[in-house]
């Protein structure tokens, strides 16, 4: 019987591929000073949640199937009356990726969902907050192979944000890009 931990694709890449080749590009004195990906949160409002309770139920249940991992409910934070919506009612479903199960869901994120998107030329570049985090919107929760569309009864989309140790945008952006994000308009290297 062999003792052999799995480890997923993207994590043998990152320390195989994307480390040195990230080292090269800005001249890193140490593997510890590479960006790396710390984890990814998936976050998705449900509208209509105030009305119809299942709707958040149906929304985790898909989101667990989807990351492999049980989601959580949201909570409103304050009362809103012109939404009819009271403090601590549930309102969506998030779900927090780390390790092996973060490198999973970015493999299959990357080759399998993101290619499903009708008309997909690739994900917007423009989205990094500052610190080196990128958030991807995703409008249609059918892109998931996991998902079965006979049973889905709402399209809805959730926000995918990967957080990063870079300190940049563009330490961020090399470091999803080497790891397959498709992104839109591959910036033109420096001459």
């Amino acid at each position: 019987m062999s003792t052999a931990k799995y480890t997923p694709r993207l994590a043998d890449k990152y320390k195989n591929e994307v480390v040195p080749a990230l080292m090269k590009k800005f001249g890193y004195a140490t593997i510890m000073q590479a960006p790396k990906l710390e984890k990814i949160c998936i976050n998705r409002g449900v509208n209509g949640a105030v009305t119809d309770k299942k709707l958040v139920e149906v929304a985790v249940d898909e989101l667990t199937t989807i990351t492999g991992q049980k989601a959580v409910t949201t909570q409103s934070k304050k009362d809103i009356s012109n939404f009819k919506l009271r403090k601590n009612m549930p309102i969506g479903a998030r779900v927090t990726l780390r390790g092996e199960k973060m490198f999973e869901f970015l493999d299959r994120l990357v080759s399998a969902a993101l290619p499903r998107v009708r008309d997909f030329k690739g994900v917007n570049e423009k989205s990094f907050d500052g610190r080196g985090n990128y958030t991807l919107g995703i409008t249609e929760q059918i892109i998931f192979p996991e998902i079965d569309i006979d049973k889905v009864n709402k399209i809805t989309g959730m926000d995918i944000t990967f957080v990063t140790t870079a300190s940049t945008n563009e330490e961020a952006y090399e470091l999803l890009k080497e790891l397959g994000m498709p992104f839109r308009n591959m910036r033109k290297e420096q001459a």
